[in-house]
């Protein structure tokens, strides 16, 4: 019998109002000098000082580290480490969507072990832990909170580095559904079929394990029948509140198991484009699906039936055609855009596109796909989500 490597967040805190537990999980863990790790748009809300009110108000007093960017930079990240030497802080929350929370996990770990972020991207696995992380999701997408990755960007290079290992991954995730009710719907959007994509691509990896079957699972469960319902109705709080759940089940899904070619093609769209993550996964999904499905049949068959789409006693086949229809269907209701549609230049693309492939390869997340490409199906595959 094969041995499944599990890890998951020490503590975790599951509904409405749970980020108001702060001060009480630092407390738990023994921790008293937070740096907080957001974006200028939640400091701007006032939603960062109502984290710092709450800790101060437990005795606990904080620094506010705001200048996280999207899809964090190595610039960014070595201004955050700066800003955290600067304090005598024992611990980091990040508090945000993917960026900011991915932006905390690296500073925390280069804060404590020093030296430049690519020489920790894959293959490197870096388990040795640095400052202990406190998750505080505000996106339903990333599953940051639970995972053992980081995604930093070379900004000399457009490559987005893929960093691994345990020093990554939160001690605590305080996962409040609460603070996606002002997220605006194409974000909503977005990040419900990033959750859904890591649901799928962790059932299908060749690393999959009976443990992350479960979690994705389950999270497909959660995610496929509301991720309508709460773009139509961002107040639809079973709805919303059924999201955030699913996007930490398929985080933890995944980091348990991995993704695949998906998010290994998905990387260089947002580094050479600036395609937020979740949406560059959403245009790739349908097509890299239809293309892998023939080497795991019955895996995608279990997903569409997960996802409440096809009879439990309906053939592979059938089940994997009604997968395939409503993943084009998805993409259509809720107006997922091709990349010629949101603006990029198709000879640039064309021209993109052979560093891509290599790019896509050198992550190594297409290794684990069901069905896996070398470069020449790589490029034909981005070809055809042009198309």
């Amino acid at each position: 019998m094969s041995i499944s490597n599990i890890a998951l967040p020490r503590i975790m805190r599951i509904g409405g109002g749970a980020s108001r537990q702060l001060p009480e999980v630092l407390a738990m863990l023994g921790l008293s000098r937070p740096l907080i790790v957001t974006d200028s748009y939640l400091a701007g809300q006032g939603l960062a000082d109502r984290l710092a009110e709450d800790l101060r108000a437990a005795g606990i007093e904080s620094r506010v580290f705001a200048d996280t960017v999207p899809d964090p930079t190595v610039t960014s990240i070595d201004a955050g480490v700066a800003f955290l030497l600067a304090g005598a802080h024992d611990c980091v929350v990040g508090f945000g969507g993917g960026s900011p929370l991915d932006s905390a996990k690296a500073i925390a770990m280069l804060g404590a072990h020093g030296g430049a972020m690519a020489d920790y991207k894959t293959p490197h696995v870096q388990d040795a832990p640095g400052l202990p992380i406190i998750a505080i999701p505000t996106t339903a997408g990333t599953g940051s909170d639970a995972t053992r990755f980081t995604i930093i960007t070379d900004e000399t290079t457009d490559e987005k580095m893929l960093c691994a290992g345990l020093a990554y991954l939160p001690v605590a995730a305080l996962v409040d559904y609460e603070l996606t009710l002002t997220k605006p719907r194409r974000l909503t959007a977005d990040t419900g079929i990033d959750s859904l994509t890591h649901a799928i691509e962790a059932y299908v990896s060749k690393r999959a394990n009976p443990f992350s079957d479960g979690m994705a699972l389950l999270a497909m469960k959660a995610i496929a029948p509301n991720l309508r319902r709460v773009c139509a109705d961002p107040g639809d709080l079973l709805a919303r509140e059924a999201m955030m759940l699913g996007a930490t089940q398929a985080g933890i899904a995944f980091s348990n198991s991995s993704v695949a070619l998906v998010h290994g093609m998905s990387r260089p769209i947002g580094a050479h484009f600036h395609v937020p993550h979740g949406l560059s996964n959403a245009m790739l999904l349908p097509a890299i699906t239809a293309w892998s499905a023939p080497a795991a049949l019955h895996r995608y068959a279990d997903c569409a039936r997960a996802m409440q789409i096809a009879p439990e006693a309906e053939g592979d086949q059938a089940a994997v055609a009604r997968l395939l229809d409503e993943l084009a269907a998805l993409n259509r209701d809720l107006e997922v855009p091709g990349p010629s549609a949101w603006g990029i230049n198709a000879g640039r693309w064309d021209a993109l596109v052979p560093l891509m492939c290599e790019q896509a390869l050198a992550s190594g997340s297409p290794g684990n796909n069901p069905r896996v490409p070398d470069a020449a199906e790589i490029a034909e595959l981005y070809a055809q989500v042009w198309r």
